[in-house]
Formats: C-alpha cells, structure tokens, sequence
C-alpha cells in the first residue's frame, strides 16, 4: 500500500511539474508569466530528473533578471502597470462580448469568441501581472 501511495506521488508530481513546464512555454508567447510557470515546473520536476535539476537555476536567474528589468525604470514600471490592466480591462470586455463592430468582416458569431471562459484567464493574467509587478517592485526597488 505504501508504495502505491510513492508511485502515486511521484506520477502527480511528474504529471504537474511537465503541465506547468508547458504551460510556462505556452505564457512565454500569451499573457502570463511564463519564466515564473517554468520556474515551477522545472523545481517540481527536479527533485526527480537531474536534467531539470542542471537547468532550474538558469530559469531562475533570468526570470529574477527579466523581474529586476520589468521596475528598473519608471516608463517600465507605467508600461507594465498599463498593459496589466489592460489585459484585465480586455478580459472584461472579452466576457461581456458587446455586439461586433461594423469594421468586423467575419459572422458575428466570431466576435471575441470563448466568452467569460476566455475572458476570466485574460483577468487572472492580467491580476498575475500585477501581483508579479508589485513583488518586483518592493524586491528589486525597495
């Protein structure tokens, strides 16, 4: 029984340490914070490959890096602060999905297509911005 409960654990961690390494891919190219998510990933997965071991402090010295960067300037810091909510403003808008505009050339049935479920993860990134944005800021300014 014990070492079914080990095996279990291990495959979990197996399982979400490569679902956050994807996802941590995936938010390098969509909103999200991506070197963050394959931080995570690759710390999980550590404990149990020593190739994800050799490469966990390199994401972690260039996410810390890309955080000191992101505050290291007041534009940077209002750049950051803008698109962050913007990106919560659009999700809101994404969910309420007004009428298409005329300029929309596609049927109206593709206008912000997905709704609150697409709009909700643009609020939960933009919110993650701002949450990373502050840690920046008290880590790297303060």
């Amino acid at each position: 029984m014990v070492r079914g409960v080990s095996t279990a654990k291990r495959a979990g961690a197996q399982v979400l340490g490569w679902v956050l390494v994807v996802l941590g891919l995936a938010a390098m190219v969509l909103p999200g914070p991506g070197l963050l998510l394959l931080f995570a990933g690759l710390a999980i997965l550590s404990q149990q490959f020593t190739w994800a071991e050799r490469r966990v402090e390199p994401v972690k010295n260039q996410a810390f890096k890309t955080a000191a960067d992101g505050v290291a300037t007041p534009t940077r810091i209002g750049v950051s602060l803008v698109l962050a909510l913007g990106l919560v403003a659009l999700g809101v808008l994404w969910g309420v999905r007004p009428e298409a505009p005329g300029w929309w050339p596609l049927r109206e049935s593709w206008w912000l297509v997905g709704g609150w479920a697409t709009g909700s993860s643009l609020i939960l990134s933009g919110i993650a911005a701002l949450g990373l944005l502050v840690y920046s800021y008290r880590r790297f300014r303060d």
